[in-house]
């Protein structure tokens, strides 16, 4: 079809799994939506970026109706081909018959999110968001504070303010900046999503030095298919966080990927390796984000598969330029050390603290939860909770702040655009229809998480010796 929606569509047409689930790649892509046959083969022009191709050969009512907005609906139609014959819509794409409790189940948890959406778990508090923006600015302006203050101080003191505080505040300022830019983009913030994405810009692009265009495209399909694996004719079906080979493996079929010398000893050492890796992952952020707005080589991931062709990306220009200023005001602060040492010390402490504080929220979200294969994942509710861990509460709200929302992970997923403020209320009724539904909901502290987390890339880190002892 191509670019999806250029074929006069047949909408009475009847269509059955068997032939939906054939069009399951990026150039040949058939999705359902409510029983709804769509042809979006090739439409790397989707505002989500490549996430639609996660979907493909697959029923995306639930993701859809998650991801966007009430009135986006209406622009399906240049994209319809047909529909779902009577029989398919109570099977699953693999063509297996539906029980009637999951067919209730899914009645249910589509009440339920009609049931927050009446309540006003959607709505945004201005109010909130303000003081939020306002106290993470305060960070960066506090770190540059004391640098200024004390350059010309000589004493040991002066030194560690300068060395030690002022780095890891910055750092903090960037971890809190990439929760603020994740809830503007994910569209909890502004009604109006043109407005959400240029103030993404600022908190995304200028303050934290990652490119919106890089992060969308990587960020939405993470939250279509966590924890799941690119593997064989689904390989756009996988999530890219958990791609991290040849350094971490997070299931058995990973440890098969481990080809090499260097990535038996990462494999095999993977547990003493995490937090090491952790601190460095801000660089690679870095690194990956202009490399992928610039197009600077093939691993950047802007070349569409099979093709020359460029995935698109919305004001290229702008995004270098907004890349640009961040570097400009972070070296410019930097620039106020008294020698190369310090700034060079800064430099490095500010971006490890900052990789630290991320990726250790990020590895508690889905490390050492389920892992699936593309075809052989469960439905879009029951995947976002057996994928996901909660962190529980502390007495003064300190886990909340620090992780941005992303302790209440499992609601996060299966509703992204709730506001972080109302992530509470929305946990209570979430908790209650997964017990009475027998769904497994996985909530623990900060420090077990951690625990359970290094506790899977050893016991995996074992299995591969055991297993692989050849290699």
């Amino acid at each position: 079809m191509g670019k999806g929606g250029e074929r006069p569509p047949a909408k009475d047409r009847e269509f059955d799994w068997a032939e939906i689930t054939k069009h399951r790649s990026p150039n040949d892509a058939w999705m359902t939506v409510h029983n709804k046959v769509y042809d979006v083969s090739a439409w790397h022009d989707h505002p989500g970026g490549d996430v639609i191709f996660t979907a493909a050969g697959d029923d995306a009512t639930d993701s859809f109706a998650l991801f966007h907005g009430a009135g986006t609906s209406k622009h399906l139609d240049q994209f319809q081909i047909g529909q779902l014959d009577a029989k398919s819509r109570k099977q699953w794409p693999a063509q297996e018959e539906k029980s009637e409790s999951q067919l209730e189940f899914e009645k249910g948890y589509r009440a339920l999110r009609r049931e927050l959406k009446r309540i006003g778990m959607f709505d945004s508090s201005p109010l909130y968001y303000s003081y939020k923006m306002t106290t993470t600015l305060m960070l960066a302006i506090t770190s540059a504070a004391i640098v200024v203050a004390n350059r010309e101080s000589a004493t040991w003191a002066a030194f560690t303010l300068r060395a030690v505080l002022a780095p890891t505040l910055l750092g903090l300022f960037f971890q809190q900046c990439g929760w603020l830019c994740h809830e503007v983009l994910h569209h909890q913030v502004f009604a109006n999503r043109s407005v959400g994405r240029a103030v993404g810009y600022f908190w995304g692009n200028i303050a934290q030095g990652f490119s919106v265009a890089w992060w969308t495209n990587k960020h939405n399909t993470h939250h279509a298919v966590p924890n799941v694996h690119a593997t064989g004719a689904d390989a756009q079906n996988g999530d890219p966080d958990i791609d991290t080979m040849p350094f971490l493996a997070w299931s058995k079929t990973m440890l098969k990927l481990a080809t090499s010398g260097f990535s038996h000893f990462m494999v095999s050492h993977q547990h003493l390796f995490y937090f090491p890796l952790l601190a460095f992952a801000r660089f690679s952020w870095l690194q990956q984000s202009v490399a992928y707005v610039a197009n600077l080589d093939d691993t950047a991931g802007r070349k569409i598969k099979g093709t020359e062709e460029l995935k698109p990306v919305a004001n290229e220009k702008l995004e270098l330029f907004l890349l640009g200023l961040h570097y400009t005001w972070y070296f410019a602060i930097i620039a106020q050390l008294p020698s190369i040492a310090e700034m060079l010390l800064f430099f490095v402490a500010s971006n490890v603290a900052c990789g630290l504080m991320l990726a250790l929220v990020f590895g508690l979200g889905h490390n050492g939860m389920a892992v699936y294969d593309a075809a052989r994942r469960p439905d879009y509710w029951k995947l976002q909770v057996t994928t996901t861990r909660n962190i529980k509460q502390d007495p003064l709200g300190l886990v909340h702040w620090f992780c941005g929302g992303l302790d209440y992970q499992v609601e996060h997923h299966l509703f992204p655009t709730i506001p972080r403020h109302n992530l509470r209320k929305t946990r209570e009724l979430c908790q209650e229809f997964c017990a009475k539904n027998g769904v497994t909901y996985h909530e623990t502290d900060f420090f077990t998480g951690t625990k359970e987390v290094l506790v899977c890339l050893k016991d995996l880190a074992e299995d591969f010796l055991k297993e692989f002892p050849a290699m």
